[in-house]
């Protein structure tokens, strides 16, 4: 059997500590090779980013120096387009047909996944790793197409996730880590006070706030959540 990788997209607007631990969590809990953060260049689901897709791969980058297993891929921001998922997926299997694919997405965006562009077909390409947030209930609150996926899928049994490329939806319960992005946006353009400064330096690796003061980012009130 071979080890899965993970894939975490998101648009890291900016990236926090809250990702990476989440990152290192699921990677260790399922035995997977490593996890690629993918950053989003043009997002479908949610209003554009606040930082520009050239600044969010920088921090990303810099967030994952000398993480073990924690990898960056940048084909979201090189390829024109929205950023889709299955296009993503597609990609990454044409690169290795018999790798096994996690994708991992938080049980709130997995209650939206039909919305998705192509969704069905994501779990042809990988195996869908839910992970759990608090008072977020998923039995009994599927929407009907995906609770039809979820009854012939879904697995207690991590050992599923390397024994084939695709197919599954396991659930992998994490620590919880109340980080907001927007909260961190919102908390810089506030002000530059020492306290806040300081508060935020708490959430970021110090690489990346080190990256935001240098480039003045999030300065102006964000939209974006």
């Amino acid at each position: 059997m071979t080890a899965p990788l993970g894939i975490l997209g998101g648009t890291f607007d900016p990236i926090h500590l809250g990702h990476l631990e989440l990152a290192r969590e699921v990677r260790r809990a399922l035995g997977l090779a490593a996890v690629r953060l993918i950053p989003a260049g043009d997002p479908p689901h949610r209003a554009a980013p606040v930082a520009t897709a050239a600044h969010r791969l920088a921090m990303v980058q810099l967030a994952v120096e000398g993480c073990e297993g924690l990898e960056v891929d940048d084909r979201e921001i090189e390829r024109a387009g929205r950023s889709y998922t299955a296009l993503t997926l597609e990609e990454l299997r044409a690169e290795a047909p018999a790798r096994p694919l996690a994708l991992i997405v938080g049980a709130d965006a997995f209650l939206g996944l039909p919305t998705w562009h192509r969704w069905e077909t994501l779990f042809d390409l990988a195996h869908v790793v839910v992970v759990a947030r608090p008072g977020v209930v998923l039995e009994g609150h599927l929407p009907e197409p995906l609770a039809r996926e979820w009854t012939r899928r879904q697995t207690i049994d991590a050992a599923v996730l390397a024994a084939s490329p695709a197919g599954a939806i396991y659930v992998q319960p994490v620590t919880p880590h109340a980080i907001s992005a927007t909260a961190i946006r919102s908390a810089i353009a506030a002000g530059n006070s020492a306290r806040a400064h300081a508060q935020v330096g708490t959430l970021l690796p110090p690489a990346v706030l080190a990256y935001i003061d240098r480039n003045q980012l999030y300065r102006s009130r964000p939209d974006a959540t």
